[in-house]
């Protein structure tokens, strides 16, 4: 057997040497650094569990026919995961703190105690303090295992004792083992702990859910490596006061464009299960200036949101765009085409742009309704109130058309909207039951038949 190595880490970052230092390179700490002894190869684990190890296989011979897919219980969670948690695979939950974290994950742990055991892990609550929570939910099951516990060892010991098919550690910032230093939380400890549970998880067909904290930037805190070790990645944002918005940067068994729901209520988290217009806001009579209304795709579904402009004299030498709803870069170059091709001065403005409701739009089809409502802003004329528009900006000021066409205009026709801009003849647009679409190959041509109509 191959004689065990001798590196030395430094117990507040991680950072490995071969050999003794009095202050690490790595953060600068004085005396921080500890000998730590490297496993052979083929060794244990350091919890005496086995590493998994697999043959190599061709192809054509590897089944996928007894994976299986369980729902959360949730469907909005659902749709995000891309249809259900599937078995052996693992899950990272990132968002502010008191976003609605542990309860989504109380909720789903309640689901699926319903058929198989859960265990919950916990390293910075309490079991009375999860044991109220869960009273304000409803939430009482026997097959609801909870473990405060933020040892790796002891971890890996009750789940290989238990074996859970479900299993949650909130949060991953306060597992530590040590062999990876005194210090929870560094690079090491959150690269070690993670493994060792995806590792347990993946050998068992169990699920794992590990919640972690995130920055002050929203992106979550800790080595980009974890990211890569786990299957799924959710981010929980705010979105207006009570709406929480659970969407997918990465899912390897599904798409990454769904999005899902919920309101903070005094039970829990409550499904919002029909969006289209709850971001519109309840007016009556005509539109103010500056504000126009697109229908936007999220994931599988449409909703439609109010664009909200203002613009007004820079109060420097250099115009600024103020927004954090929509890309800056996206605003600014919708502004150039216009300025380019409309002849309307938006250099020697300030640009304030919203979304109603909070929510953050990225698609390319709310470019043309963000043209028409800076130039509304600009020029005080307002925008229809039944009117949507909908198309993507090329520099040369043409308007492009947009996927999913029929989905939007039904949505549209749904929320009582009549006159329609599309950026040129479709099938589609032969469904529409309103006014006869407007059309408009450029936005020179849309800008004269929306201002017009009004």
């Amino acid at each position: 057997m191959a004689k065990a190595k001798t590196v030395f880490s430094c117990s507040s970052c991680g950072h490995e040497e071969p050999k003794w230092l009095g202050r690490c390179p790595g953060c600068g700490e004085w005396n921080s650094f500890k000998e730590k002894k490297l496993p052979s190869p083929g060794a244990a684990s350091p919890a005496g569990f086995p590493r998994t190890t697999d043959e190599p296989r061709s192809l054509s011979s590897i089944s996928i026919e007894n994976r299986v897919r369980r729902s959360t219980g949730i469907p909005e969670a659902d749709q995000v995961l891309g249809g259900g948690l599937v078995e052996g695979s693992a899950v990272l939950l990132g968002g502010e703190p008191g976003i609605g974290k542990s309860t989504l994950m109380l909720q789903i742990a309640f689901q699926a105690a319903a058929d198989r055991e859960v265990l919950y892990i916990s390293g910075e609550e309490s079991p009375g303090q999860i044991k109220l929570r869960a009273e304000r939910l409803g939430i009482n099951s026997d097959n609801l295992i909870l473990f405060c516990e933020s040892s790796v060892e002891e971890i890996l010991t009750t789940l290989d004792k238990r074996k859970p098919g479900l299993v949650i550690m909130d949060s991953i910032q306060t597992i530590h083992s040590p062999t990876q230093g005194l210090v929870p939380g560094t690079v090491n400890q959150l690269k070690y702990g993670c493994f060792e549970l995806i590792n347990w998880i993946r050998s068992r067909d169990a699920v794992l859910f590990l919640i972690a904290h995130v920055t002050k930037e929203g992106a979550i805190a800790g080595p980009k490596v974890i990211e890569h070790m786990v299957d799924t990645v959710l981010y929980f944002d705010h979105s207006g006061n009570e709406l929480r918005v659970l969407r997918s940067t990465k899912n390897r068994f599904g798409s990454v464009d769904e999005i899902g729901l919920f309101n903070m209520g005094p039970t829990g988290l409550e499904q919002v299960s029909h969006p289209e217009g709850m971001f519109l806001e309840n007016r009556e009579g005509e539109l103010p200036a500056g504000i126009s209304v697109a229908p936007v795709f999220e994931g599988s579904r449409v909703l439609l949101v109010e664009i909200q402009s203002l613009t007004v004299p820079a109060k420097g030498a250099v115009s600024r765009i103020f927004s954090d709803r929509v890309e800056n870069g996206r605003i600014s170059r919708v502004a150039a085409i216009m300025e380019k091709h409309l002849g309307v001065k938006f250099s020697d403005q300030d640009i304030y742009i919203n979304v109603a409701g909070g929510m953050k739009i990225t698609e390319i089809g709310m470019e043309l309704p963000l043209a028409l409502a800076i130039y509304s802003a600009r020029t005080g004329v307002q925008i229809p109130s039944d009117l949507i528009a909908l198309g993507e900006m090329s520099l040369t000021g043409e308007i492009r058309p947009v996927p999913q066409l029929r989905k939007r205009l039904k949505a549209a026709e749904e929320m009582g909207f009549k006159r329609v801009l599309l950026p040129g003849e479709s099938p589609e647009a032969k469904e529409w039951k309103g006014s006869p679409p407007l059309i408009a190959r450029d936005i020179k041509e849309a800008v004269r038949k929306v201002f017009s109509a009004s």
